[in-house]
């Protein structure tokens, strides 16, 4: 495949001057500049890499690859350090399995990562862990327990920056249908039980793989009416009056006409920057991308 690390679908379509907005007094999202391909060779590679993460202090890169060689499993999280400018080789990281371990996201003080896994000990399916950060890596993997896990699948838990809620996604009764989100409230060192997202986010789509914004509410996530069958874009949806509208699927540039984009991530060292991943003219099979966003007016 061609070398490249910008996409420049269409001119860049304008820009990618979409001013996204679900609903009235909601704020506008837009693209800002074109999305670049992150640390080609090191981290984006030839093989499928998912949901990149970044330390708060732009240190540490975290993703998962389902099968890149080398990891404990099939599924592994991977790591790459950062010296300078340049990104180190990348490895797999301590805590991985034998089995699924997926969709790694640092909380915003950087003490913990948060992903999932189908390890022994679970509810059921893949269930959402965490893990402290330490000083020489990583310590003793926690279950998030029973308000947040379920006998069904939990997918990309992603804490707010304030702390305060975990968004993630579940097939687990209650949804709209398929894959919905859902959050829970902190609750101690622990989460009350989780809820669907409120509002029209839900639908009988796939709605997954989402992260909040730098304003701690708007939201970017991914939908597709069966994600194993037909093309993910990314969506953008705000919250008004403690609700959310059905969204609004986000440009080319950033979302593909024919191939998949999902796992976006705030970017913890940059909050103008989300993180997601494409499969298109990048190094590989499902690449990892930067992209700086905006979002203006609103009001809650």
């Amino acid at each position: 495949m061609a070398d490249w690390t910008r996409l420049g679908l269409c001119g860049v379509l304008a820009a990618l001057a979409c001013g996204c907005a679900t609903q009235p007094g909601a704020p506008a999202f837009s693209v800002v500049g074109e999305a670049e391909l992150f640390a080609p060779g090191v981290v984006s590679t030839d093989f499928a890499e998912i949901r990149l993460t970044i330390s708060p202090d732009g240190r540490t890169a975290l993703w998962f690859s389902r099968n890149r060689p080398g990891g404990a499993g099939g599924y592994d999280i991977w790591m790459s350090r950062r010296t300078g400018d340049a990104w180190g080789e990348a490895a797999p990281v301590s805590f991985n399995t034998a089995g699924r371990d997926f969709d790694p996201a640092f909380s915003a003080d950087g003490r913990y990562v948060y992903f999932c896994s189908d390890r022994p000990g679970g509810l059921g399916g893949d269930d959402l862990y965490r893990v402290a950060v330490t000083a020489d890596g990583f310590g003793a993997v926690e279950h998030l327990g029973a308000g947040v896990n379920s006998a069904s699948n939990e997918w990309a838990p992603m804490l707010s920056p304030d702390g305060a809620r975990l968004l993630f996604s579940s097939n687990r009764p209650g949804g709209a249908g398929r894959m919905d989100l859902f959050v829970a409230a902190r609750a101690g060192d622990g989460f009350a039980a989780a809820a669907p997202v409120p509002g029209g986010v839900n639908t009988a789509a796939d709605e997954f793989d989402s992260t909040y914004l730098a304003d701690g509410t708007t939201i970017i996530f991914s939908r597709a009416p069966d994600l194993a069958a037909d093309r993910i874009d990314l969506v953008f949806a705000a919250l008004t009056a403690g609700a959310y509208g059905a969204g609004e699927t986000l440009p080319l540039g950033v979302n593909d006409a024919q191939a998949d984009t999902y796992g976006p991530m705030l970017d913890w060292s940059d909050r103008q920057q989300i993180t997601f991943s494409g499969r298109r003219g990048g190094t590989g099979d499902m690449d990892l991308f930067v992209v700086r966003y905006r979002l203006e007016g609103g009001g809650r």
